[in-house]
């Protein structure tokens, strides 16, 4: 009997996490950590979930534009989309009114990548596997016909991409093994929002030692002697080699050339999220030196590859590098980073990205130009999504993960009966439950609490003054 796609809900959720600075920085000073939710539904019980990430006001623009996407997939079979993901993307990316207020950028490409998601979630779910496992476990043709490739094959043919996922399928049991075993590599982003003060800074800095974690970042922009004394105090914690009882990383070893790292193996990264001018990021960057990060992350404006690569060269001679992505709207603007040299490190986000099948073709494109990806996962659902994809980068397109670091942001888990975990070594653990998909199901009651406008937890901060929708 074939299964019909039936119904979908969408839920405008929102936390409160401005009242405690999380995910504060230079450009954005009061985030409400907000998810645009969809859950599909089939005749058959089969579901698939899926949402894509914001800050607050917007959510519910972005939550209409999934309406509109869903609604084109009611009737359809779920498995006449399973059969090839990367023609059912580009069917979704079809419709040409709404492809009008892209075209394949901002509101409608978040939308997107929920709705598309979900589809990969339930395609997950249906052959009862995570997700990453579903796609490590594809033949390199199907992998192939999952991707998008439309306007990126002047550097990346469908052929192209073949021959490096078949030159990858030997020994990728044995990577498969080896990350279940180990885990995925993570750096620390929790420790150092900018709203956070000194106290609490160097209080999370030593909790996420204990933890494993010798990759750290902080964010900077709003004021460079402040961030540099800031920056001095985090390297005075993770280079003190008092603060690892049990031993520290050689500095020299391969999977920390490059990185600036201090004498015990430590990394420190920056992040300025878009708030400077190609001569200021430079001008700014320089002035922080004396802290050796190993990149600067989004530097300024996520769409101008050039200006990127301007900062690049400026910043090489300081042993500097440049890291962006998390505001790459569609896998062009990583195709011309990559042509122009404009990066060090790929950071791609699992839903700035229209869905799955846009990220692997940006995988793959990385995988070309020996870029190491370094996934965005600062926000709710993001590191539940991002652990996924870093394992698809490994076992089956790039083969490696020495010098790759997978975001982590300690916020929000709770809320996910398929949360991401991490283990004694600051490493994520690799998803194995067969029901999760791609673990991006939520609590219905963290959705009742969270929702907006009339979730608990907001009707209880009015007083109890509901909100008319």
């Amino acid at each position: 009997m074939t299964t019909k796609i039936t119904y979908f809900e969408t839920h405008d959720i929102r936390f409160p996490t401005s009242l405690t600075g999380d995910g504060t920085d230079a450009m954005n000073t009061d985030c409400d950590y907000s998810s645009a939710y969809v859950t599909i539904h089939t005749d058959s019980g089969l579901i698939g979930h899926g949402m894509t990430f914001t800050i607050g006001r917007g959510t519910d623009i972005v939550c209409h534009a999934i309406r509109e996407l869903a609604g084109r997939l009611i009737g359809r079979d779920p498995e006449s989309f399973f059969e090839n993901m990367g023609k059912a993307w580009d069917w979704m990316c079809s419709d040409s009114q709404l492809r009008w207020i892209g075209p394949e950028k901002g509101v409608i490409h978040l939308a997107t990548a929920a709705v598309n998601n979900a589809l990969w979630d339930m395609f997950a779910r249906a052959r009862g596997k995570p997700l990453w496992k579903l796609i490590v476990d594809m033949t390199p043709e199907e992998l192939v016909n999952a991707t998008a490739f439309r306007y990126i094959t002047d550097v990346l043919t469908r052929e192209e991409a073949l021959e490096m996922l078949e030159a990858k399928e030997a020994g990728k049991r044995e990577r498969e093994a080896l990350v279940t075993k180990v885990g995925y590599p993570a750096y620390i982003t929790s420790a150092g929002w900018l709203g956070y003060s000194d106290e609490k800074v160097s209080r999370l800095t030593k909790e996420a030692l204990a933890s494993g974690f010798n990759h750290f970042k902080m964010k900077v922009g709003a004021d460079v002697k402040d961030d540099l004394r800031r920056g001095k105090m985090i390297r005075s914690i993770i280079d003190d080699p008092a603060n690892y009882p049990s031993g520290f990383k050689d500095p020299s070893s391969p999977e920390l050339a490059g990185k600036n790292a201090g004498p015990t193996g430590a990394v420190l990264m920056i992040d300025a999220n878009q708030v400077w001018d190609v001569p200021q990021a430079i001008e700014y960057v320089t002035g922080l030196a004396e802290i050796k990060p190993w990149f600067i992350e989004e530097p300024t404006a996520p769409d101008d590859a050039l200006g990127h690569a301007a900062i690049r060269r400026a910043l090489k001679p300081y042993g500097i590098g440049v890291a962006t992505g998390e505001h790459a709207h569609n896998r062009m603007v990583f195709k011309q980073l990559f042509q122009a040299e404009a990066i060090d490190v790929c950071q791609i986000d699992s839903c700035r990205l229209a869905g799955v099948s846009e990220v692997l073709s940006v995988l793959l494109m990385a995988a070309k130009f020996g870029v190491p990806v370094c996934p965005h996962a600062g926000g709710v659902g993001l590191c539940e999504y991002v652990i996924h994809l870093s394992v698809i980068d490994y076992v089956a397109i790039s083969g490696t993960m020495e010098r790759n670091v997978l975001e982590f942001a300690d916020h929000l888990h709770e809320h996910f009966p398929y949360r991401c975990t991490m283990n004694e070594r600051g490493r994520y653990n690799v998803p194995s439950n067969p029901k999760e998909g791609y673990s991006i199901e939520m609590y219905k009651e963290s959705i009742a609490e969270f929702e907006w406008p009339n979730g608990s937890y907001w009707v209880g901060a009015r007083g109890g003054k509901k909100l008319s929708t």
